[in-house]
């Protein structure tokens, strides 16, 4: 079925999803009651730390996780039909498709690069393989792989690493997807390389009018191409918001600490970056309030008690008892800053300035 470009019709739709693993110590909870509405054409960035569940949350939606030991409840309907308990193999390598973040582990060692870009197109295309071939080497053009024939016959180890990536971005591509999910694309490139692989994702979309899913621990890359940035942390939503709203008006002081822990071009030589104290939490047993509240400068007694809920202002949403820009948030700040420390015990400076 085909659904028209509009609100009333959005591709992704996911509401309370949740995943869990079972492990010897009991239900790691890897994603914990995530809702949020991808519209088509759309491009949603979701930041975090390493563990936040970023990764688990895509690779759930498209049904690449090991089934054996896998717990998925709540729902996520793709374009109005429920995958949530169902096989997603008549939409991967059709109409979902995702960029991993290692291409040396994910490309079949073994294969010719040609031949694993190639399989898609004539399983789920039904192509010839003489016009699946014609097909790849018009997308290694596009993705700006040299000599697109004479790299068809190589393997993976025989290419550079932005050229491995550039094939996987090829392999995604190739069936014209209507979600592409790009996890962590620009790993281990070079600058310039990531330019040109940021930029060329951005264009194929909008010739192609795909939704697109970028996956990414690093707030300024989803500034610049996102639509909207969901912030996760311990398996939930911190905040989601359109992305100017996000950074004129951060309401969740994870969020803000997130931001502080990256160099920003307007910063002088040497200026020292402030790191988010403490660890992510476990998962199998997290904290009983909120998940962030052990490492918050904000945090009050509630938090550790009450785990937040969602507020909603306009079309921007955070969970947080004391937020940002508002007078109560404040107030906890100030009082943390003058006794030294928050209610799980954080130490702080007295007069640090707010994250």
């Amino acid at each position: 079925m085909t659904y028209p470009t509009d609100e009333e019709h959005p591709l992704l739709v996911l509401e309370d999803y949740r995943i869990g693993f079972n492990t010897e110590r009991g239900l790691a909870k890897a994603v914990d009651g995530v809702s949020l509405t991808l519209k088509r054409g759309q491009t949603l960035g979701i930041v975090g730390e390493s563990g936040s569940g970023k990764t688990v949350l895509n690779r759930g939606v498209i049904g690449l996780l090991a089934a054996r030991n896998t717990v998925e409840s709540g729902s996520a309907k793709f374009e109005g039909e429920e995958l949530v308990g169902e096989n997603r193999q008549a939409f991967w390598g059709t109409k979902m498709a995702m960029i991993f973040q290692d291409p040396m582990t994910s490309l079949n060692p073994v294969m010719k690069v040609g031949n694993q870009v190639m399989e898609p197109l004539r399983q789920h295309q039904k192509l010839s393989k003489s016009e699946a071939k014609k097909r790849v080497a018009d997308i290694f053009t596009l993705v700006g792989i040299p000599e697109p024939i004479k790299r068809l016959d190589q393997y993976p180890h025989e290419l550079s690493g932005g050229m491995r990536q550039r094939v996987m971005i090829s392999i995604a591509l190739a069936i014209e997807p209507d979600l592409l999910i790009a996890d962590e694309p620009t790993t281990s490139l070079d600058v310039t390389v990531q330019k040109y692989i940021l930029d060329l994702l951005t264009r194929v979309q909008k010739e192609q009018g795909m939704s697109m899913v970028l996956i990414t621990h690093d707030l300024g890359v989803a500034r610049g191409r996102a639509d909207e940035i969901l912030v996760m942390y311990g398996g939930r939503v911190m905040e989601h918001a359109p992305t100017e709203d996000l950074f004129e008006k951060m309401s969740h002081p994870y969020t803000s600490a997130l931001f502080s822990s990256i160099p920003h071009l307007h910063h002088k030589k040497h200026t020292r970056l402030t790191p988010i104290p403490g660890t992510p939490p476990d998962i199998v047993e997290p904290p009983t309030g909120c998940r962030f509240a052990p490492r918050c400068t904000y945090a009050q007694e509630i938090c550790l008690l009450e785990s937040p809920p969602m507020t909603q202002e306009g079309n921007h949403r955070y969970a947080c008892f004391f937020p940002i820009g508002i007078q109560q948030g404040q107030e906890a700040l100030t009082t943390n800053q003058q006794r030294g420390h928050t209610a799980s015990g954080l130490q702080i400076q007295k007069k640090a300035e707010a994250i």
